[in-house]
């Protein structure tokens, strides 16, 4: 399957969910595929669930000032993403 095909089925399974949730936190999903995360919400607690620990993430990280994280935690972080970012490159 490639890339975005599956998300012309009418239904989509956990891990799509998951690639999705972002889109689908900020309204960005077109139409039909809104409705198919939607029509999988009501019926998979675990997805309800991940979206309300995302939607609790959000929050709290919207709260935290520069000085409520340590430079250690922000040099770890900034070396896990720039890792990240160099393996979706390869």
């Amino acid at each position: 399957m490639t890339a975005m095909r599956w998300w012309r089925r009418p239904e989509i399974v956990c891990q799509q969910w998951v690639e999705m949730v972002t889109d689908y936190l900020e309204g960005a999903l077109p139409p039909k595929l809104q409705q198919a995360a939607d029509r999988h919400l009501a019926d998979c607690p675990h997805c309800r669930e991940y979206l309300a620990q995302v939607r609790r993430t959000i929050a709290t990280a919207a709260n935290l000032r520069d000085e409520d994280v340590p430079d250690d935690v922000v040099d770890a972080l900034m070396r896990a993403f720039a890792d990240f970012r160099g393996a979706g490159e390869a």
